[in-house]
């Protein structure tokens, strides 16, 4: 196997033997199978969307063959194999729609090469060694390492948004002209040639799509649940039976809280579930009572502690021990051999076995953090931020947010939070926040220092943010006192990047490390039109972005 679709590849490289995530190499294998599998049905999708056909079943597993194929999604072989079964039931249902669609328009079909003449082997074994022919080293052998790192960033961040859209998907909010661009990129990303400019402007349009999926993914989470509102979240457990739930699926949580009222069992969010307190619709259910442990790295430990049942959406699964693998859950494309699958969202299991569970058998002492600081909580007293920044009483703010992740490093992020003078505001996103969300920042005249605005997907409103604040200083956002200092693991913060990146915005940082596919001389692309910077060192970086010493020195 060869990945280096996550921030923490081996050596910085990518993970050869094994990957450091804990997929091992025929899960690779079949993943790398199940992506090129989804070109063959986009070659075939594309082509009949031109004639004005289209198929909005075969549309929507796209999505979720990408998806699936993100770092901490899928790790069972047997789950991958029935995609892939799907996967070229999808691509026969594509051909068939395509050479309809021909024959109607009196055209002559085309017959695409590459993965639209994919057939399936007929058991496992024969589907790994497919997969092991379309591994990221046979790209590099055929395009070279710094062509193939830049289609790698088109890859990576078409995956990320993959996820977004199969969220904002998931409660009703679809855009036919995001699966065009879908279906379209696929089909592109299988050509022979390409030159950097090609690949390069394909990752910027990424970027500008997945602003339209956030905004999309956005109008999805605050109709079905509301505006997120400055909440305190309790961060210390309550006496009774507990059901842990992980991951972003926000759907997930609101049948869980259904399923479970008047049940005797408390319901603790987890990692990205965090922001869920500040919506409306989530935060009326009385037994959603608080927030258990930090970001998804440490899980393998907290969950071992927490005494009861436990449930991962979406991504961000590591390996379970042996000690809470029979109570923790898997739903939507989240897999783990071993563990219990839910279907169709029924959570009965996963109740029964937080029954069974001793649960907390006391109340700890409250302590509280906040969230639900989204764009409409910020924007609302944007005029009295503005009237604090021109009387200078803000000085700067950071954007300090992204993913989280155990490779080290990382602490940068809290001792540059820590460092941020008192002065300056902090808004932060993502696991990433965990670093430093639970310190005390204190207070400018009411507006706090720390600004949770929500989950990864809520970009969206940090970007939203900075665009009115832009407006009402008459600035470019390029030129307002904001800085952005991300930390990314996986794909969803590339495409995030990718899509500022397509707004202009400079001078942003990254790290703990750039992406190991982009080799030096596509960093010096990046260099050159954006000014992406990797971090050095919090007390460098602070004093370079607020001008207190030469930059470079």
């Amino acid at each position: 196997m060869f990945c280096y679709q996550c921030e923490q590849a081996a050596q910085g490289t990518g993970c050869t033997a094994a990957g450091v995530c804990g997929k091992d190499h025929d899960t690779a294998a079949l993943q790398d199978l199940l992506f090129h599998a989804a070109q063959g049905i986009a070659q075939y999708e594309w082509r009949a969307r031109q004639l004005g056909a289209v198929d909005r079943e075969t549309d929507r597993f796209i999505l979720k063959a990408l998806f699936t194929t993100v770092t901490n999604v899928n790790f069972d072989p047997e789950r991958l194999r029935g995609l892939l079964m799907k996967a070229a039931e999808f691509k026969e249902k594509a051909k068939k729609l395509y050479e309809t669609a021909c024959a109607q328009a009196g055209r002559q079909a085309e017959s695409p090469t590459g993965p639209a003449e994919w057939k399936p082997a007929a058991d496992l074994p024969g589907l790994i060694e497919q997969g092991e022919s379309y591994s990221i080293e046979h790209d590099r052998n055929r395009h070279g390492h710094d062509l193939s790192g830049l289609k790698s960033l088109a890859v990576t961040g078409l995956k990320g948004m993959a996820a977004y859209a199969e969220h904002a998907q998931d409660l009703g909010v679809e855009d036919d002209k995001v699966y065009a661009f879908f279906e379209e990129t696929l089909d592109f990303l299988t050509r022979e040639k390409f030159s950097v400019d090609e690949l390069l402007g394909r990752s910027l349009k990424i970027g500008e799509i997945n602003l339209r999926v956030m905004e999309m993914l956005d109008e999805a989470n605050t109709t079905a649940f509301g505006h997120p509102v400055p909440t305190p979240v309790r961060i210390t457990p309550v006496k009774g039976k507990a059901i842990l739930i992980s991951g972003h699926d926000l759907k997930d949580l609101e049948e869980l809280l259904k399923q479970t009222a008047g049940k005797g069992v408390n319901v603790y969010t987890h990692g990205e579930m965090i922001p869920a307190h500040g919506y409306p619709k989530l935060k009326q259910y009385p037994h959603l009572v608080g927030n258990y442990g930090g970001a998804w790295q440490a899980q393998r430990e907290e969950f071992e502690k927490f005494p009861g049942a436990i449930l991962m959406t979406t991504n961000c699964i590591q390996k379970p021990k042996n000690s809470y693998q029979g109570r923790i859950f898997t739903s939507g494309l989240v897999a783990w051999p071993g563990v219990t699958h839910i279907q169709n969202r029924d959570f009965a299991p996963v109740i029964q076995a937080a029954l069974r569970e001793p649960g907390f058998d006391h109340d700890e002492p409250e302590k509280t953090i906040m969230v639900g600081f989204a764009r409409n909580a910020v924007l609302g007293v944007a005029g009295k931020i503005v009237d604090m920044v021109k009387r200078k009483a803000i000085r700067h703010f950071f954007l300090v947010g992204g993913c989280d992740g155990a490779k080290p490093g990382r602490d940068y992020y809290t001792q540059f939070a820590m460092q941020v003078p008192k002065d300056c505001v902090i808004l932060t996103l993502a696991c990433g926040k965990y670093r430093f969300n639970k310190l005390d920042f204190g207070s400018i005249e009411g507006i706090p220092r720390l600004l949770d605005i929500g989950q990864c997907n809520d970009a969206y409103s940090a970007i939203k943010i900075a665009v009115a604040l832009a407006e009402a200083f008459q600035v470019d956002v390029n030129d307002l006192p904001l800085s952005l200092v991300l930390s990314w693991y996986e794909q969803k913060a590339i495409c995030i990047l990718l899509t500022l990146l397509h707004l202009g915005i400079k001078n942003i940082r990254i790290g703990p490390s750039l992406p190991a596919f982009i080799t030096p001389a596509a960093y010096q692309v990046l260099k050159e039109k954006f000014n992406l910077l990797p971090i050095t060192t919090p007390e460098r970086d602070l004093a370079e972005i607020l001008g207190t010493v030469p930059a470079g020195t």
